[in-house]
């Protein structure tokens, strides 16, 4: 049966990080003189007490005895108890009264999902827009990983974890033990996130704002401190060129950053995934940019701007704004919604159905033209010249079929939650695909808070299913999962 004691041990250890990094933001409400510092003491000391309290009474269990239930499990409800007290911070302070609210805010957070019901973000305690931009940083990577890096006493259990934490098609670790490639993965992070704080700085934006910007770039989640979001700035063009280049950064598989800073240049470009995600970034960007100057008469420069900052926060999943795409010509828009659902590369902070798994199903569609004038021939699907094992093809197109089905499913109950059809299906795409603006009333100048409650419930469960890509999450509604 499945080790309930181990599980709520090391639930109870992510609520005492999760407190502890609730406390990261109140240099900036003394500083700005905020009232919300006794509101995150308070939520953070009701969330570490409790988190205190779960692993205080399961402390002697077998932490060594997780696997693969275990690891699905705490992911998941990991995820899940993150965002229930994860919350606390914007109702105890006011910000965001109402309980949905919070929650719909803070999980959409911890997904890096970045959809936002808030409709004045200026006017925020800066304590607690700095936890709205914290969750994205800790969802970016992922608070198992995080937990794995700087929590050695989770043990040898920690391979499950990872597995269930990171369940895209590839398995290319950097290190053997988990835990090594847990904190290179965070060390990378922490310096791609750094590097942009110092060059958005450098553009004359203020610490806090290039800080929470950084943030919400390397996590692809795409909350802003400004309302109009990175638009704000379309007077300062270096502002988002750095975002642009970062995104780009965060979109990418982890472990070419890696083999990038190892001086390791071969498996960089000869890595198909990543060669077909810039490649692709390039292609629309430029066919976007002919566009925007054909029917819309912008300069080289604005169009080309503005087509490559719109391409790569789709593609990545981030989210952020620079232009109203819905404003754009009909081709053009049809593109962006397409983009939708691409995703960035396995290993990426980025969400969507990911570029691996689009370019696998291409490649094994050109195999069966092959295979239907050779029929006795045993043509396998290659990527980066080695053989894809026909499980992980099966695995692949399971995905697939899965995600569209589970899109198509979700638009028709938006649609009988009270939505039209384009807000239906622009609301399931950026909740699923981890996106944040959708079409029509969640377009990229709207956001959620129109939305019914049990609506906000319903796309935060999108929202997580999204993030941990299906699988992870539909395993615990089977019967076999719970038996022996």
């Amino acid at each position: 049966m499945i080790n309930t004691k181990v599980v709520a041990n090391t639930l109870g250890l992510l609520l005492i990080v999760s407190g502890a990094m609730m406390l990261v933001g109140l240099p900036f409400s003394f500083y700005y003189g905020s009232d919300d510092v006794i509101p995150i003491l308070a939520a953070s000391a009701f969330t570490m007490i409790f988190g205190a309290a779960c692993w205080g009474l399961t402390v002697h269990s077998d932490r060594t005895d997780i696997g693969k239930r275990e690891g699905y499990l705490i992911v998941t409800l990991g995820w899940i108890t993150m965002s229930l007290f994860g919350a606390l911070p914007f109702v105890f302070s006011g910000a965001i009264p109402s309980y949905t609210d919070a929650f719909f805010e803070t999980i959409s957070g911890f997904t890096t999902t970045g959809a936002s019901v808030l409709n004045d973000i200026e006017s925020m305690p800066k304590g607690v827009l700095f936890w709205r931009s914290m969750t994205h940083w800790i969802g970016g990577m992922g608070i198992i990983v995080l937990s794995l890096a700087i929590l050695p006493i989770l043990g040898i259990g920690g391979m499950q974890l990872f597995v269930a934490e990171v369940p895209g098609p590839t398995a290319d670790k950097i290190h053997p033990r988990v835990k090594e490639t847990a904190k290179r993965l965070w060390f990378i992070y922490f310096m791609l996130t750094l590097a942009e704080t110092v060059l958005l700085m450098l553009g004359n934006m203020s610490l806090y704002d290039a800080i929470n910007h950084s943030f919400a770039t390397m996590a692809t989640g795409g909350f802003s401190t400004k309302q109009a979001s990175i638009a704000y700035y379309n007077d300062q063009p270096y502002i988002q060129y750095v975002i642009t280049l970062f995104m780009y950064f965060a979109g990418a598989n982890f472990a070419v950053h890696y083999f990038f800073l190892k001086r390791r240049y071969d498996r960089v470009w000869h890595n198909e995934e990543f060669r077909f995600y810039t490649l692709s970034v390039l292609v629309v960007g430029l066919i976007h940019t002919v566009g925007l100057m054909y029917n819309h008469g912008l300069g080289l420069e604005r169009a080309f701007r503005d087509s490559m900052f719109t391409t790569l926060t789709i593609v990545t999943t981030t989210g952020f704004v620079t232009a109203d795409y819905e404003s754009w010509a009909v081709p053009l828009l049809f593109i962006v919604f397409m983009l939708m659902f691409t995703g960035g590369s396995a290993g990426s902070t980025a969400g969507g159905i990911k570029v691996v798994r689009l370019l696998l199903i291409i490649k094994n569609s050109l195999v069966e033209l092959k295979r239907l004038l050779h029929p006795r021939a045993i043509i396998p699907v290659r990527l980066d010249g080695r053989a894809v094992p026909q499980n992980i093809m099966t695995n692949i197109l399971a995905f697939f079929i899965i995600y569209m089905l589970v899109f198509v499913s979700s638009s028709l109950i938006m649609t009988l939650i009270g939505l039209d059809f384009i807000s239906a299906i622009g609301a399931t795409i950026a909740c699923l695909g981890n996106i944040g603006p959708g079409l029509g009333s969640v377009g990229p100048t709207a956001n959620f808070a129109h939305i019914p409650a049990v609506g906000k419930w319903f796309l935060s469960f999108l929202m997580l299913l999204g993030r941990l890509e299906l699988f992870t999450v539909l395993l615990l509604f089977t019967p076999f999962f719970w038996k022996r």
